[in-house]
């Protein structure tokens, strides 16, 4: 996590609030790890409420629990957010730093989204689940590739358009979405359309994302490769 050149570009981690926050931490000696394992408890959190939010029937406990899977969401994005400010700005990174920081955002990635599919399903559409796992393994390959490409030496490629903060805010709204949705008769229509929408811009990513590393290769090899 202390290597610099591979973090991706986050605008709000020069923003006032966030030093703040990240400041406040790391006076109280908290763990990067320990906050990149938060993101996961989060993440988990918000699929399990997903689920339970498409398996209820009561409107206002189904909207209160979509709000509630809505909030955990972004939070795990802060964690994120956090987990590398104490690390590299504040000088908190373990030896085991560069694991916490992409093993738990993989973890995080399938819990959100399967969680979601699932909910789907639990509405009344079948497709739902296998659409949640498609979307789960795309946004894995989206950090393969990413990695791949930084194993052979290249800068990271964090481009998007469906990069994990895109997924991420379109859940979010596809969450607050359902949780309203009834009032125009809708049930679950809102996150299936939002799984769709990730599915194919995360499908999109991970081609731009090889392409970029194809032609970085070739640029590498020299004309008479």
């Amino acid at each position: 996590m202390a290597e610099t050149a591979s973090r991706r570009p986050i605008k709000q981690r020069s923003s006032g609030w966030a030093k703040w926050m990240a400041g406040r931490l790391a006076e109280a000696d908290t763990s990067p790890d320990l906050i990149s394992a938060a993101s996961v408890a989060v993440s988990v959190l918000g699929a399990a409420l997903l689920l339970w939010a498409g398996a209820t029937a009561e409107p206002f406990l189904r909207a209160a629990l979509f709000v509630a899977a809505g909030v955990c969401i972004p939070l795990r994005l802060l964690c994120n957010l956090l987990d590398g400010m104490v690390a590299v700005e504040y000088g908190r990174g373990s030896s085991a730093g560069p694991i916490w920081n992409e093993l738990p955002d993989r973890f995080s990635d399938v819990a959100v989204l399967v969680g979601a599919g699932y909910a789907v399903s639990s509405s009344g559409f079948g497709v739902g689940a296998p659409l949640g796992w498609t979307c789960a393994v795309l946004a894995l390959s989206t950090a393969y590739v990413r990695e791949l490409g930084h194993g052979l030496g290249f800068p990271a490629d964090f481009s998007g358009p469906f990069a994990k903060q895109q997924r991420m805010l379109t859940l979010t709204a596809a969450a607050a979405a359902s949780a309203v949705e009834p009032l125009w008769g809708w049930r679950g229509q809102s996150m299936l359309i939002a799984l769709v929408i990730i599915g194919l811009g995360t499908a999109f990513t991970t081609a731009r994302r090889t392409r970029t590393l194809a032609l970085r290769l070739a640029e590498r090899a020299g004309p008479e490769a």
